[in-house]
């Protein structure tokens, strides 16, 4: 230290410590809550939707089934129909659907067909009237596009 020096009598410039980062601002609490309150909600939507179309993954499932052992039988096209009736009965149980047969259960496939495509009434006649008949004309390719066309426009 110099007296003739003046600037080596100075102190070096000393800076408080740091915060550190704990505990955060109340501003990232905040932001914090609400990440988690928008997560627990998307968390319980996706929940949701999934648990209401569960009927339509598991209709899928049996309709894939159905077609991989496709064949013009009784026993398939009741099959077929079944599956139809279960799902109508979950998407549409004010109209009774399971009580239909026949022309009823036919009208209402049709009435329930989504709007934007055409279902052919000979198709869905002869898949309803498969089912007691020994034998059919009934393609069950035709039957399965049907089917699953039906399936895709249904809403509950």
């Amino acid at each position: 230290m110099t007296p003739d020096d003046p600037l080596s009598q100075l102190k070096d410039i000393h800076l408080p410590a740091s915060g550190g980062f704990w505990p955060p601002a109340p501003g990232w609490w905040l932001l914090a809550a609400l990440t988690l309150a928008l997560l627990a909600a998307l968390v319980l939507w996706w929940r949701r939707r999934r648990r209401r179309n569960r009927w339509r993954r598991d209709a899928e499932r049996l309709l894939a089934q159905l077609q991989d052992r496709a064949e013009a039988s009784p026993a398939w096209f009741a099959e077929l129909n079944a599956l139809l009736k279960r799902v109508a009965r979950t998407c549409h149980p004010e109209q009774h659907p399971e009580s239909l047969s026949g022309e009823a259960w036919i009208d209402f496939l049709l009435a329930t067909a989504p709007r934007d495509r055409i279902a052919a009434r000979p198709v869905v006649a002869g898949l309803v009237r498969a089912t007691w008949r020994p034998s059919t004309d009934t393609d069950p390719a035709q039957a399965l596009d049907f089917a699953r066309l039906w399936l895709g426009g249904q809403r509950c």
